[in-house]
């Protein structure tokens, strides 16, 4: 049977769980009912080996193609996490738990990872093993690297490592790539600043800390105007400020919040140099007591410039030569397939989701027509990339 006529055969049941996984969503490391229906389709499915609790609630599946096993091993990667947000849809499948939803789609991220799973366990037609990764806690949980702690790549030998996220905007049955840096690492900044408060109508009694936090605000923004290349991206955001309650008090304590994004290794590096030298440098011209905490947080999402290609020929063999777009600039939000890409050379894809909301929208919802278009794209690529030896 055709390739295109079994997936089509099995898209109704990977269509139902989909929608049975959207209607359950758990938040990060809290997917132990996603993670056992994983778990559950993958054995009934005859996976040779399923192992759970890779990195807290992580699955891993692993299925030999029917050649000798000489072939690579290649690991596909799928998020199953949801988002705190409460979902405003009408849906017959609509969320079950208030205050929780699958707003960037990976339920049918999952879904299409383990429609490849049936498929590959159906045909086997390659020649080495595939790694299935449903992974936890992408939503600012670090669950890439919580399995990777776990010892995801040595155990199971992973040699290449693939990930796929779907894009509203972008039709059905398309596809967007960005060779090199194709997403932002993202650190975080958390300060907190002690002055010396007192009566709002004597400050030269005190040592005022949103006057200081107000010069630090401004002199943030010179990393990114004088600092910075003008050629590379970089964004300074500080996105809270916190000082004071009452009219007629000037506060003893301020307290600021930020993010950093930046696209290379080298601009994240002079952003923490950078942030590090002008905080001591305001809070001591100012006469502050200071505490910096720079978390850094997910790094660059690097693809890869052979694997990217090889993708790229992949999309275009399956779907057509107009089907994946590469010019496509890079984003500056984040993802922690990144930490994956750091062990193992890959690359990661965006499938698109047609018309939809956009990511972390109440109103969002995954696209069920992609889930055929993505089970393909995965299946092709373990076949291609493993083709069976004559």
């Amino acid at each position: 049977m055709p390739k295109t006529d079994i997936i089509a055969a099995l898209t109704p049941e990977i269509t139902a769980i989909r929608r049975d996984i959207h209607r359950h969503p758990e938040l990060m490391y809290e997917e132990h009912r996603t993670a056992g229906l994983v778990a559950e389709k993958l054995k009934e499915w005859g996976v040779d080996e399923v192992v759970t609790g890779l990195g807290r609630t992580g699955v891993v599946g692993v299925i030999k193609g029917k050649g000798q096993g000489s072939g690579k091993v290649i690991g596909l990667r799928a998020d199953m996490d949801a988002l705190p947000i409460h979902e405003e849809t009408n849906l017959e499948h609509r969320s079950t738990v208030p205050g929780k939803m699958h707003a960037c789609g990976h339920d049918g991220h999952t879904a299409m990872l383990l429609g490849a799973a049936r498929y590959l366990t159906q045909t086997r037609d390659f020649d080495g093993t595939a790694v299935l990764i449903f992974q936890p806690a992408e939503e600012g949980g670090a669950g890439a690297k919580a399995m990777i702690d776990d010892g995801l790549i040595s155990r199971f030998g992973v040699q290449e490592v693939y990930g796929m996220h779907n894009k509203p905007g972008v039709p059905v049955g398309k596809f967007e790539i960005a060779k090199g840096p194709a997403m932002a690492a993202a650190d975080r900044i958390h300060l907190k600043i002690e002055g010396l408060g007192g009566h709002a109508a004597a400050p030269h009694r005190v040592n005022d800390p949103i006057v200081a936090s107000c010069a630090l605000v401004s002199a943030l923004q010179t990393v990114a105007s004088r600092n910075a290349d003008p050629l590379e991206s970089i964004v300074v955001s500080i996105t809270a400020l916190n000082a004071g309650e009452a009219f007629n008090v000037i506060p003893q304590t301020a307290e600021i919040k930020g993010s950093v994004r930046t696209l290379t290794p080298q601009t994240r590096a002079l952003a923490q140099k950078r942030i590090t030298e002008i905080v001591d440098g305001v809070m001591k011209a100012f006469g502050m007591k200071y505490e910096l905490e720079y978390h850094l947080g997910y790094p660059v999402t690097f693809n890869h410039h052979g694997q990217t290609d090889f993708v790229t020929s992949v999309a275009k063999e399956v779907f057509g030569s107009d089907s994946i777009t590469t010019d496509v600039p890079p984003t500056m939000g984040s993802e922690d397939f990144s930490f994956m890409l750091e062990e193992r050379p890959g690359a990661f894809i965006n499938i698109g989701n047609g018309d939809s909301a956009g990511l972390h929208h109440p109103a969002y919802e995954f696209n069920d027509q992609a889930i055929p278009v993505g089970v393909n794209y995965w299946a092709s690529l373990i076949e291609i990339a493993m083709p069976q030896r004559s």
